[in-house]
């Protein structure tokens, strides 16, 4: 058996704040996928889709309770840079668009990071690496 695509569904307290959040950014808007109850957006050149619905819907879908990422991690979504530069203006742009940066610019190995999270707390890291 064999997938035929991976994507992300994540929670949203409040999709306004998320879709604007992730538009500052830069981010394709998935409006194909998007409506009053989720925002979608493309990541990458392979074009990752992260669907963002509203906790409640979300909740009902799954026959589950969501976590309190803004105290948790669920899982880090890592975004590749071509250089140290870039990756520094990442950790700006975010800054400006409202995002949270929990660990500054740094030396990581043989790359460069930092990482941050977004209005309900999804965490993400930009990385450069050299050779990736």
């Amino acid at each position: 058996m064999e997938t035929k695509m991976i994507w992300a569904n994540l929670a949203s307290d409040n999709l306004k704040v998320t879709y604007e959040f992730y538009i500052k950014l830069g981010f394709e808007s998935n409006n194909k996928h998007s409506s009053d109850e989720n925002a979608s957006f493309n990541f990458g050149k392979n074009k990752f889709i992260i669907n963002f619905f509203k906790k409640s819907k979300l909740e009902t879908d799954i026959n589950g309770a969501i976590g309190n990422w803004k105290t948790q991690s669920e899982v880090i979504f890592s975004l590749s840079a071509n250089t140290k530069e870039e990756v520094d203006q990442w950790a700006e742009k975010v800054r400006k668009a409202g995002g949270t940066i929990f660990s500054e610019p740094q030396n990581y190995e043989q790359g460069y990071t930092f990482c941050f999270s977004d209005p309900d707390g999804h965490k993400f890291n930009v990385l450069y690496w050299p050779g990736m």
